[in-house]
């Protein structure tokens, strides 16, 4: 299992702790953690913004002004959209997906949750969630908290991602291990 420190290395583990003990102090830690989620959602479903944020080719200033009309729109809060406004300034706003993945694992360890990713070939529904996160709690976790991605590639299954630990159920892999079996039988 990852440490804390190993968790909080790196760019993106410094910005993620900043940020998660400003948003601690100003008791704003579930408000900033939505605000991050809406930011990430719309840099899932925005091939534009997913440009911005990723591309170099883009100036400091040209990414802030922006980002900053996003941000606006969307009616982030002052501290997540600060956050995002200070990356930006300093060039590192292509690491925000992982700023973003490691304060969620920082207030999931403050709140004695553990912190599970989960790709499925297709949408979960209510029931899916819930019986995968009684699962899951089976084998000691406390609290489950789910970050759900969509892959079509995985064309079926689930990849359960905790920690430094993952679960690789998806037809994808059982196909790819299938296809190497039989190839090692010829």
């Amino acid at each position: 299992m990852a440490t804390d420190e190993a968790m909080t290395g790196g760019v993106a583990g410094r910005y993620a702790s900043a940020l998660f003990e400003l948003a601690n102090e100003q008791n704003q830690l579930d408000e900033v953690d939505q605000d991050l989620g809406k930011f990430q959602g719309m840099v899932e479903a925005s091939e534009d913004l997913a440009r911005l944020v990723n591309s170099p080719a883009f100036a400091a200033d040209e990414q802030e002004r922006a980002l900053s009309a996003v941000l606006d729109w969307a009616s982030v809060g002052a501290t997540a959209g600060n956050f995002l406004r200070v990356v930006a300034a300093n060039r590192r706003l292509f690491a925000a997906p992982d700023m973003i993945k490691n304060f969620r694992s920082l207030l999931a360890s403050h709140r004695g949750e553990v912190f599970a990713e989960v790709k499925s070939a297709v949408p979960l529904s209510e029931e899916q969630l819930a019986a995968l996160r009684e699962k899951l709690q089976g084998s000691g976790a406390k609290t489950i908290r789910l970050d759900t991605k969509v892959d079509p590639d995985l064309l079926g299954g689930l990849v359960v991602k905790i920690g430094s630990r993952m679960i690789d159920s998806s037809l994808k892999t059982k196909l790819s291990g299938l296809q190497v079996a039989l190839k090692g039988t010829g």
